[in-house]
């Protein structure tokens, strides 16, 4: 039987019990649905299946005497000192290697502002954020912060190339931070 056959008697058969509009009707209910499923699909698929409980609970027991002692992850170590990034940051520059002088010398200023209690240590802060939780406590540090972050944005999410100059204007955003922190008057006008 060729399928051209096998369509014919299909549809008269299906014509004998379904009315013909009903059954287009239906067809394109069958389309809208599929196409709107096709549309939202990432939303009405559950991240994570529903777990089923389970029937019965093992109970758990106690490791035999000569067992090892089960592993303790090490405490994470501390973050360096200020200072550290910025004698890290000197050496970086002194190579030649600006763009990591300037992330540790950013490092060294928002090492320095956690030191002195403006900022919580929070892993992963963007440098918008750590601007705005440090000119909270002292508006005064805004400036120079937020300068010393485009610096770094400029060069690490611009991707443009670093140079002695970025370096040279980081060090003074740290000296002029610095300065607030320590409440240090100015050295003199700048060249």
């Amino acid at each position: 039987m060729s399928f051209s056959r096998w369509w014919t008697e299909t549809t008269a058969a299906l014509g004998d019990h379904v009315p013909l509009p009903l059954a287009a009707l239906l067809l394109v209910l069958a389309a809208v649905l599929v196409a709107v499923g096709w549309y939202a699909y990432p939303a009405w698929v559950p991240r994570r299946l529903p777990r089923l409980p389970r029937l019965r609970r093992r109970r758990r027991e106690p490791p035999p005497a000569d067992a090892p002692a089960p592993v303790v992850p090490a405490p994470r170590e501390p973050e360096l000192p200020a200072a550290a990034y910025a004698s890290l940051a000197d050496r970086l520059a002194a190579e030649g290697r600006y763009a990591e002088a300037v992330r540790e010398r950013l490092r060294a200023m928002i090492r320095e502002l956690v030191a002195r209690r403006l900022l919580e240590p929070q892993p992963g802060l963007t440098v918008l954020e750590v601007v705005r939780a440090a000119t909270e406590h002292r508006p005064q540090v805004g400036p120079p912060l937020s300068a010393a972050g485009a610096v770094f944005s400029e060069i690490w999410y611009a991707q443009r190339p670093a140079s002695a100059e970025h370096d040279r204007r980081m060090r003074e955003h740290a000296a002029d931070l610095d300065r607030l922190l320590t409440g240090r008057p100015e050295d003199g006008p700048r060249p």
